[in-house]
C-alpha cells in the first residue's frame, strides 16, 4: 500500500525529482546508509515501489525512518538511490575505457570489468537486476532517465572508441551494429545468470570466474572488431 505521506513516483514522462533534503553520509554513518540502501534494493525489487514502505525497510535494516529522511530525504529519494547507485553504467566506466593511449584490448577489458563488476556481489547483484526488471515493468520514470543520462552517453563513448580503432568517421549503421554486439556479449551473463547457472554453474562461481568472463569477452570483442575491419577492407 502506498504511504500516505509520500507521493507516488510519476510515470515515464515525468522522472522522479532528486530529493532536496537528502544529505551526504557522514563517515561514521556510511555503514548504516549502505545497510538501508541494500535492504531497500531487496524490498523494492521484491514488492515494487508502491508496496514497500519506508517503515518496513528501516525495520528490516535495523534502523529507523529518521535515518531514511536523513540520508535520502524521502521514499522517492531512497528509491532513486537504490536504482541508480548500483547501476553498471556510469560516468566512471566511460572515463576508464575511453582513456587515450589504450590499446583496443585494454579499452575493452576496462569496459567489461566495469559492466560485470556488480556480479561479484552475489545476492545483492541479483536484487539489483530484479529491481531493474521491475522498473521496466512498472516504470516510475527512472528507467527512461537512466537510458538518457547513463546508457546513451556510455554507448556513445563505446561507439566513438570503435570508430577510432576502425578509422571510421562519421560512424555508420554497421559501426553501431558492432557496438550493440560488443555490449550484448557482456549482457548475456549479467542479465541471464539463471541460464548460465543451469548450463554451467562454475562459470559464475566467485570473483575469479567473473574475471575470467571479462578477459575472454575482451578477446571475443576484439575479434569482432577485427572481422569488421576485414569486412570493410573487402568491400572497399
Amino acid at each position: 500500500m502506498t504511504e500516505q505521506n509520500t507521493p507516488p513516483l510519476t510515470t515515464r514522462a515525468a522522472p522522479v525529482p532528486a530529493p532536496a533534503e537528502a544529505r551526504k553520509p557522514r563517515s561514521d554513518g556510511e555503514q548504516s546508509r549502505q545497510r538501508l540502501l541494500q535492504t531497500a534494493i531487496r524490498l523494492f525489487a521484491e514488492r515494487g515501489y508502491a508496496n514497500a514502505s519506508t517503515r518496513e525497510i528501516a525495520l528490516a535494516a535495523g534502523a529507523n525512518s529518521a535515518s531514511i529522511r536523513y540520508y535520502f530525504g524521502d521514499k522517492a529519494g531512497l528509491y532513486r538511490a537504490a536504482f541508480t547507485e548500483r547501476s553498471p553504467v556510469h560516468d566512471k566506466s566511460a572515463q576508464l575505457f575511453a582513456q587515450p593511449g589504450l590499446t583496443l584490448r585494454q579499452a575493452l577489458q576496462f569496459f567489461y570489468d566495469e559492466l560485470l563488476a556488480q556480479m561479484k556481489q552475489g545476492e545483492l547483484a541479483q536484487s539489483c537486476l530484479r529491481l531493474w526488471f521491475r522498473e521496466m515493468l512498472e516504470p516510475t520514470g527512472l528507467w527512461a532517465e537512466e537510458i538518457d543520462q547513463g546508457i546513451k552517453p556510455a554507448f556513445g563513448a563505446l561507439a566513438a572508441l570503435l570508430a577510432r580503432h576502425l578509422d571510421i568517421d562519421p560512424a555508420d549503421d554497421d559501426l553501431y551494429r558492432l557496438a550493440f554486439g560488443v555490449v550484448g556479449l557482456g549482457l548475456q551473463p549479467m542479465l541471464t545468470p539463471d541460464v548460465v547457472l543451469a548450463v554451467r554453474p562454475q562459470l559464475l562461481d566467485g570473483a575469479a570466474a567473473i574475471d575470467a568472463w571479462t578477459t575472454r569477452l575482451a578477446g571475443y570483442a576484439e575479434a569482432m572488431v577485427g572481422f569488421e575491419r576485414i569486412r570493410r577492407q573487402e568491400q572497399a
